[in-house]
């Protein structure tokens, strides 16, 4: 099985970007050197965030970006972002919605090939490796 990436629009709203978030995926993949995986993406809005936030991880708020490591050999996993969100922190940081959009994703496989960002020098790190890999700016 070759990098399989699927994305759904889980949410009411409609958006853009879908060629780039899929690249910005791609790209972090094979530059963290994996050859094989399936990386589901779903877009939600805000409530549904919530949602999964408490469920998941005890937090009863919003949040952009949630990660889901499934299996490691071969990888798999689930990414879900948050489209109100996403559009909240471009008009924020002074980027397109699909800068966003793909920044959130290559966020969400970083987290799935291992690393974490509970630190700031972890979160920095991560940071980084977004600046770099992400595919539209």
């Amino acid at each position: 099985m070759p990098i399989r990436i699927t994305l759904t629009n889980a949410s009411s709203t409609r958006y853009r970007g879908q060629a780039e978030i899929v690249a910005s995926i791609e790209k972090t993949l094979k530059r963290e050197k994996v050859k094989t995986a399936r990386v589901d993406v779903v877009l939600v809005d805000d409530k549904e965030m919530k949602k999964l936030n408490r469920r998941f991880l005890n937090h009863n708020t919003t949040t952009d970006v949630i990660t889901f490591p499934l299996e490691k050999d071969p990888l798999y996993g689930e990414i879900y972002i948050s489209l109100d969100t996403a559009r909240r922190q471009a008009v924020e940081y002074g980027v397109g919605v699909i800068n966003e959009l793909s920044r959130l994703a290559v966020h969400g496989t970083l987290h799935l090939v291992g690393y974490d960002d509970s630190t700031e020098e972890e979160a920095q790190t991560m940071h980084r490796l977004e600046d770099r890999y992400i595919t539209s700016l």
